[in-house]
């Protein structure tokens, strides 16, 4: 079981980095609109990765 989420917050991660990270990096936005999406991607990988814990702090007391 534990696979299985390591491979799908994997895959969140990537599409995170992809999706995420790619306009903040080659958008052609001014740097305020920049760093605000930068802010925006880092609350979502910070969600992310408390969800991870989250889901494997249950899966451990099984």
């Amino acid at each position: 079981m534990r696979w299985i989420i390591y491979i799908l917050f994997t895959i969140l991660y990537v599409l995170t980095t992809l999706y995420g990270l790619g306009p903040v990096l080659l958008a052609d936005a001014s740097f305020r609109e920049r760093m605000l999406t930068l802010a925006i991607v880092l609350l979502v990988y910070a969600g992310i990765t408390w969800w991870l814990r989250s889901m494997l702090k249950r899966l451990g007391r099984r």
